[in-house]
């Protein structure tokens, strides 16, 4: 069907010609840089200085105070070398470099640390303990991996400097529905440019359409998608299979995009698959795709349950001051209990009892009924942005989610997680359907996907999508980039009323 505005091909005079591809060799050539389509827009190493400073007084001050407490000589100067060592080795493995380190690499860089620092020692005749050393360096450890995991995952609002310039291709159903997911998701680096659909659909994601394939192979297809790309500046194209991109026109249609210089993407149908549990596997001639089980079994449910009672049993006795602090402002502010005790569905729908600071008045649940159609989110929650049963000191506790610390003691007893999905109420799982009840097959948890991604400013889609993400892709690494997100959407404020 050809381009629609496109500039002339240019052909390539030193391309090979023969057998018919004539043609196919004079589609325009899209501009190739053999270090990638982006390498010119990245830095190789970038130093952000929250995240080093961060990284050395979270490995630094615990190894001062570990080896002060342990009577071991020079601690100051023990843990301010170990610092800088940590600072090298995680500069020359590249962890500060724009593109996010893989979430595992933490351990082999403190491994590193400790071989490094053991050297140092036998040359410098150092008298420190070794067993001692290992203990204060621990929680450099899991700083290394708190930070590589929230830099991994989407940061709202974040900006990412090696952006993608995508012509998405394929029939126009798939086309709309790739163009709206990444305009809706923000975190990721592509930018879709344009589109090529397969056949005259029109599309209404108001993206360019600098030309059309038939519904059937011809051959202009690979002229078609260069000739596009060329126009729009793209540097990647993304295809959408389907009925009409059958096998052979793909591999025709990948041949003379690579040999034109465009690099390709192929979208999979495992959405809400991470890629981390994605494994590509050859058998007979055959792409497969071997897809890992979520984590039900093993030691990182183990793991994450003693983090939950730990994490919840020293959050309780530190923030003991501040619950007191609360509980008696809510107690003065308005009448009625200081908690407010609601019964939630847990994990496999087990009903539990969830503790709240009381942010409303006394009689709310009793004047729910009449608000129903203020609802300003859609499916089975209920939210209102001014909603009058809420207290003046409710108020301030929502915005910045200090009710939620009382549901500390549902971590400690085992009905909820540090980390998990929204617990729901019993009329909300009532309406669930099949896909909706999935969020009940992990304990529901004091923060998550919902709370740092916008939590009642999105819609009742969008908060399903995110919590079966979790329920199918979590790991205690996961777990840890989440906490650490959570201090900024409690500080945001963002969706919180």
């Amino acid at each position: 069907m050809g381009l629609a505005g496109a500039p002339r091909p240019r052909s390539v005079p030193n391309r090979p010609r023969g057998n018919g591809l004539d043609e196919l060799w004079r589609a325009p050539v899209v501009p190739h840089d053999p270090c990638g389509p982006t390498a010119a827009k990245r830095r190789a190493v970038r130093f952000p200085p929250v995240v080093v400073g961060a990284e050395l007084l979270g490995l630094g001050v615990p190894a001062w105070f570990v080896l002060w407490s342990g009577g071991q000589p020079r601690s100051v100067f023990a843990a301010v070398a170990a610092a800088l060592v940590w600072f090298v080795v995680r500069s020359v493995r590249g962890r500060y470099a724009q593109r996010p380190p893989k979430i595992s690499g933490a351990a082999g860089d403190w491994l590193l640390l400790i071989g490094t620092l053991a050297v140092l020692r036998t040359v410098t005749g150092g008298s420190t303990d070794p067993r001692t050393a290992v203990v204060a360096l621990l929680p450099g450890l899991l700083v290394g991996f708190t930070a590589q995991a929230a830099r991994r995952l989407p940061w709202p609002g974040r900006r990412e400097r090696a952006v993608r310039r995508v012509l998405v291709v394929g029939e126009a159903a798939g086309v709309e529905r790739v163009v709206r997911s990444l305009a809706s998701r923000a975190g990721h680096p592509y930018s879709v440019v344009a589109a090529i659909p397969v056949g005259g659909a029109p599309l209404e994601c108001g993206v360019p359409v600098p030309g059309r394939l038939a519904p059937e192979p011809a051959d202009d297809d690979v002229s078609t998608v260069l000739g596009g790309a060329f126009a729009q500046d793209a540097d990647l194209a993304l295809v959408v299979p389907g009925p009409q991109l059958s096998e052979e026109r793909l591999r025709r249609l990948f041949w003379g995009l690579h040999d034109g210089g465009l690099s390709l993407s192929v979208l999979s149908g495992l959405s809400g698959v991470a890629a981390g549990r994605v494994r590509p596997v050859a058998a007979a001639g055959l792409t497969l795709l071997h897809v890992a089980p979520p984590l039900r079994r093993g030691p990182q449910p183990f793991l994450k349950a003693v983090v939950d009672r730990v994490g919840a049993a020293l959050g309780l006795l530190v923030l003991a001051p501040l619950l007191l602090l609360i509980g008696a402002a809510v107690r003065i502010a308005s009448d009625g209990p200081v908690f407010h005790r609601q019964t939630r569905q847990g994990r496999h729908n087990r009903p539990f009892t969830m503790w709240k600071f009381r942010t409303m008045v006394v009689d709310a649940e009793r004047h729910k009924t009449q608000l129903v159609a203020a609802n300003e989110i859609d499916g089975p929650m209920f939210k209102m942005r001014r909603d009058p049963r809420v207290t003046r000191i409710g108020r301030l506790l929502r915005r910045t989610s200090l009710d939620e610390l009382p549901q500390l003691l549902n971590v400690l007893r085992g009905d909820m997680s540090l980390v998990g999905p929204r617990p729901p109420l019993p009329e909300e799982v009532s309406r669930y359907d099949e896909r909706e009840l999935r969020r009940l097959a992990v304990k529901p948890g004091l923060t998550g996907l919902w709370q740092v991604s916008g939590r009642s400013d999105l819609s009742w889609q969008e908060t399903v999508s995110l919590d079966l993400w979790y329920v199918d892709n979590w790991s205690v690494a996961t777990d840890m980039g989440l906490m650490a997100r959570t201090l900024r959407a409690v500080t945001d404020g963002r969706g919180a009323y």
